[in-house]
């Protein structure tokens, strides 16, 4: 792809700030012909089939969706489609992210012109990988990991506490500890960051 081509990118990210702030940023290059955004995975997909953008710049974690998932999505839909993943809390490895079909990721602690200048890059055809910076805050226990894997395994607080041999407060108090090093809100996207950082078995 010439430098100088304009291109279509598709923004994906379900908080209205973030979303806002990502069109305006990119509106305003001179490289961008249109600048597309979608808030969940059916929209993303319908502007997908539509637009086919030539970038796709697609949060990690949209609500209770994966970013990774809907990477392959788009990929089906659009086959040019270049994705970008981009986390304010999460981190995929390029091994992952490029399993998913992805050809980078980055953090939204980049500064806003860091960010436009990866869009760009993918968008010429190079691939752009953040560095393994977002660890988990503190190394997980045992007791956490056995916790963790269980949750990936659909077992409710009650199960784990059985099978542990745990009190629920416990467990409660486990699973906390897990959102907290996780850098997460919630089991789903605890067990969705545990996958991508290799902490489940």
């Amino acid at each position: 792809m010439s430098p100088e081509r304009n291109l279509r990118v598709l923004v994906v990210d379900d908080h209205d700030v973030v979303h806002w702030g990502f069109r305006l940023l990119l509106t305003e290059q001179p490289w961008v012909e249109r600048c597309l955004s979608a808030s969940n995975v059916e929209e993303a997909l319908e502007l997908a089939r539509r637009y086919d953008p030539h970038v796709a710049l697609v949060d990690l974690f949209l609500g209770e969706e994966s970013g990774a998932e809907l990477c392959e999505a788009i990929r089906r839909e659009s086959p040019t489609t270049r994705v970008l993943l981009i986390s304010g809390a999460g981190w995929i490895s390029p091994q992952a992210a490029k399993a998913a079909g992805a050809s980078g990721f980055v953090s939204k602690d980049w500064s806003a012109d860091d960010v436009a200048a990866a869009v760009r890059m993918v968008g010429k055809g190079m691939t752009v990988f953040a560095p393994r910076a977002e660890q988990p805050a503190a190394p997980l226990s045992d007791r956490e990991r056995e916790v963790l894997s269980l949750m990936a395994s659909g077992a409710t607080n009650k199960e784990i506490a059985e099978r542990l041999f745990l009190s629920p407060h416990t467990v409660k108090e486990h699973t906390s500890a897990l959102y907290r090093k996780l850098n997460v809100r919630n089991r789903a996207e605890a067990v969705q960051r545990a996958e991508r950082l290799g902490l489940t078995v």
